[in-house]
């Protein structure tokens, strides 16, 4: 497809209006559960996007994210449960809104720009009810808030996949929506345009004041972006919160892991401490003799050159610019175990090192049920 082998192409953008503003809506999920044929996707997810704020839906492949903001979008009923758009219900048992009378406005992933229509035209297509003469001037302005009013008469194979991007959002937000649903909005390009195109979307969005949900499977992004971040894995709700709430209190080892590359070690509580193949990482208050699950950031794994304590052999070692990548087998720990450290601090002759954990990269949960 001609815009993914475009994508790497700089922008060329003409200097950009401040986006006009939306009246911005909260939109609620109460107890919404789906089911495709006999599989649930959704299991009873009870989340609120805040008037104004974003929302990233994170979580892997399968666990329901854009079917939820399918159902937001009108484009799928729920199978059960609610929701509301600022308190006033539009989908339920004995109610369905259709679409186009919900105020909201849809980003598909792969942007869904008609090819045989200029980028005026496709930014136009979705505002019915106005005038040819007011549907032109409100395609323009749109084009002009993404700084690409000066390629209006343009077709879409003409752009990169950044400009590409920036038409999508312009369209979807030429109506001003109360809330914008946004489908993986940035997967499709090049990850030297991302931080970009991503920075200057979410200004545009700041902006328009519209509430936005956006699906994402990347963590960092969903940081990058977020007020709030929703964490789902098969159809359920794992965590809700701010970036960093998710980061430094996981809910569990799945959180954890989807924030942070991980080491993970069996670890036992004794006399206020965690005790681990590694040594005492950190503190606690639970009963001696409970069986704890330790998970170890990568960056908190470290290695140094000094004769005493826990001793490492250095089995891969990968230089990744400003980082070495190590792995490295301990003795009563029966995987190797990784760490990250600046490029350059332990010397390309040492073989076995000390090994020891930095207390703030630690992280602990008990291990039946793993609960913080």
């Amino acid at each position: 497809m001609l815009s993914r082998m475009m994508k790497s192409e700089p922008l060329e953008l003409s200097p950009r209006r401040s986006a006009g503003v939306s009246f911005a809506a909260s939109l609620s999920y109460n107890g919404i559960r789906h089911h495709f044929g006999s599989k649930q996707v959704l299991n009873g997810i009870d989340l609120v996007a805040e008037p104004g704020g974003i929302l990233c839906l994170l979580g892997p492949s399968g666990s329901g994210k854009t079917t939820l903001l399918r159902i937001a979008a009108g484009i799928e009923r729920q199978t059960d449960g609610r929701l509301y758009l600022n308190e006033q219900e539009i989908a339920g048992p004995d109610v369905f809104l259709p679409p186009e009378q919900r105020g909201v406005g849809l980003m598909f992933q792969d942007y869904a720009l008609f090819p045989h229509m200029t980028l005026a035209e496709n930014v136009a297509f979705g505002l019915t009810g106005l005038s040819s003469r007011a549907q032109k001037e409100a395609a323009g302005t749109a084009l002009e808030r993404v700084g690409l009013s000066a390629r209006a008469s343009q077709y879409p194979h003409m752009l990169s996949g950044g400009e590409q991007q920036r038409v999508a959002l312009a369209r979807a937000l030429a109506p001003r929506p109360s809330v914008l649903l946004m489908d993986e909005p940035f997967s499709g390009l090049d990850s030297r345009l991302k931080d970009t195109v991503r920075s200057d979307t979410l200004q545009i969005l700041r902006e328009t004041r519209a509430t936005a949900i956006v699906v994402t499977h990347d963590a960092e992004e969903a940081m990058r972006m977020a007020d709030r971040i929703a964490l789902l894995r098969d159809g359920r709700l794992v965590q809700v919160g701010t970036a960093g709430d998710l980061y430094r209190r996981p809910a569990d080892l799945f959180a954890a892991g989807f924030f942070s590359e991980l080491n993970v070690v069996e670890g036992e509580a004794r006399g206020g401490r965690v005790i681990t193949p590694l040594g005492p990482v950190a503190e606690t208050n639970r009963p001696d003799g409970t069986d704890l699950t330790v998970a170890v950031r990568l960056t908190g794994l470290r290695l140094n050159e000094a004769q005493d304590g826990i001793i490492g052999r250095i089995v891969t070692r990968r230089f990744l610019g400003g980082v070495d990548l190590f792995t490295v087998v301990v003795e009563g720990i029966d995987e190797p175990l990784r760490s990250r450290m600046r490029a350059g601090t332990i010397s390309p002759e040492m073989r076995d090192v000390v090994v020891s954990v930095d207390p703030q990269d630690v992280i602990v949960f008990e291990k039946a049920g793993n609960d913080r």
